[in-house]
């Protein structure tokens, strides 16, 4: 079965749903998963993206903060959840499709500023997820899975603007590279989008700090579409909507899409 799915950093859902609909009414993937939706999940706007055609969905939120949801167009499963650190946060939420594929929308943390734990909590708690996931995957072995989600790391030199320039930036820090190779290796996930784009500069976020994001382009790529190696090879192109960024009110992130054929 061919399908389309595509992780999005949305930013709050509700403040953002008609982009949203945007999305699916132009792009029309399958699966939509969503990060920082910053809503309870009976706030957010899910009749209307039913109203679209996605009326199966699979969610986790709370109030102003975090939230993750599945949205699709295919029958899903509620699979759970895992509460990362112990914290309560809503970060994680894992759906089934009927063929048997389990999606795993993860929302990592950011970390702060300081890329030092001892002085930065917010960065101690991010190196502790990643280890968490780290543990799971290792002892509990995925199998004919996806992981997406804003993972706040840009691992690759070119996935950044600048390497030199944001090796002691958090987000590109040799520690938090080294954390996600370690989530990476303990499931056996493979990066599908540099699987289908092995070269080149790819940004996913651009800071709205910058005046001009698009020219002068300073972007990183923090959001993912990792599967594991069962099924890695069923995926054949991948994409970033930059042009999503450009929209009104937008995120600061813009969409992954990877499409399968399994």
């Amino acid at each position: 079965m061919p399908f389309t799915l595509a992780t999005w950093n949305i930013n709050s859902v509700r403040l953002r749903a008609d982009l949203v609909l945007k999305l699916l009414a132009e792009e029309a993937p399958d699966v939509l998963c969503l990060q920082e939706c910053k809503s309870p999940v009976d706030k957010m706007p899910l009749d209307v993206f039913a109203a679209a055609g996605y009326g199966h969905v699979v969610a986790r939120g709370q109030k102003g903060y975090n939230g993750v949801a599945i949205l699709s167009r295919l029958p899903l499963e509620d699979v759970g959840h895992r509460d990362m650190c112990a914290k309560g946060d809503a970060r994680h939420v894992a759906a089934q499709l009927e063929n048997g594929v389990t999606i795993h929308n993860f929302y990592v943390p950011a970390g702060g500023d300081e890329p030092d734990r001892t002085v930065n909590e917010k960065f101690g708690h991010k190196l502790d997820f990643l280890t968490e996931m780290r543990d799971w995957f290792g002892t509990d072995r995925p199998e004919k899975s996806i992981l997406v989600g804003d993972l706040n790391i840009a691992p690759r030199e070119d996935d950044v603007w600048s390497h030199k320039a944001l090796l002691k930036v958090v987000s590109h820090t040799p520690i938090e590279v080294e954390h996600m190779a370690q989530v990476q290796d303990a499931g056996a996930w493979v990066d599908i989008t540099r699987q289908d784009i092995p070269d080149g500069l790819l940004y996913s976020w651009w800071s709205y700090r910058s005046p001009d994001w698009d020219a002068a382009d300073k972007g990183r790529r923090l959001d993912h579409v990792w599967a594991t190696s069962d099924i890695s090879n069923a995926a054949h192109s991948s994409r970033v909507l930059r042009d999503a960024r450009g929209w009104t009110q937008p995120s600061d992130h813009a969409p992954v899409f990877a499409t399968f054929d399994l």
